[in-house]
């Protein structure tokens, strides 16, 4: 496999390319990676929106050396992602059926960064949400999850169990944000070879 080169991050429900996670991500692959093309995309409310986005801003991605490591719903998107451009894919305590756990978040919602930011969570978004799911088909190409058994909002039996077939890192403790996420980065950027 050769060396990633292009890395897409996909943040989670609420979040943004603000996030710790985004920003740790970003830094470390601008220190150690400068050569690395990475982006973390600023991803619509409605999921199907948000893949058409991404696919269009990596369909000049060369598909043999690009990654994807998304967080929360950003781990689904990043698995639909790996299945259609058959690449490695890292997901951080990634939401496992968001469909039945978003739908009691429909209607207006705040951003967590900025909570003068308000969009609407449609009634429509779950039938997406449905259609993007991955969890029936075998991995397109190696995976890694990383899930914290402390996690307060998904639980860790189902994240392990949605993976079967990813390098699992499973910590005791933690929180759904990954606060120790840092930790984590270099162990990520060896499992993707990044370039």
């Amino acid at each position: 496999m050769p060396s990633t080169t292009h890395l897409l991050y996909l943040h989670g429900f609420r979040s943004s390319p603000q996030s710790a996670k985004a920003r740790q991500m970003a830094a470390y692959v601008q220190q150690r990676h400068p050569q690395v093309v990475f982006w973390a995309p600023q991803l619509p409310p409605s999921p199907r929106a948000a893949m058409a986005m991404v696919a269009q801003g990596i369909a000049q991605w060369p598909r043999a050396s690009m990654a994807v490591v998304g967080s929360s719903l950003g781990g689904f998107y990043a698995s639909w992602v790996a299945q259609q451009m058959a690449c490695p894919s890292v997901m951080l305590n990634p939401a496992v059926n968001p469909a039945r756990d978003l739908a009691r978040y429909i209607g207006e919602q705040t951003s967590w960064h900025d909570p003068a930011e308000r969009f609407f969570f449609l009634p429509e978004y779950i039938g997406e949400l449905q259609a993007l799911d991955m969890a029936a088909r075998p991995p397109a190409a190696p995976e890694m999850a990383i899930i914290a058994k402390g996690d307060e909002v998904l639980d860790w039996r189902e994240m392990t169990g949605r993976y079967p077939n990813a390098l699992q890192i499973i910590g005791e403790g933690g929180d759904h944000a990954l606060s120790n996420f840092a930790e984590h980065l270099p162990r990520i950027a060896q499992f993707l070879d990044l370039a």
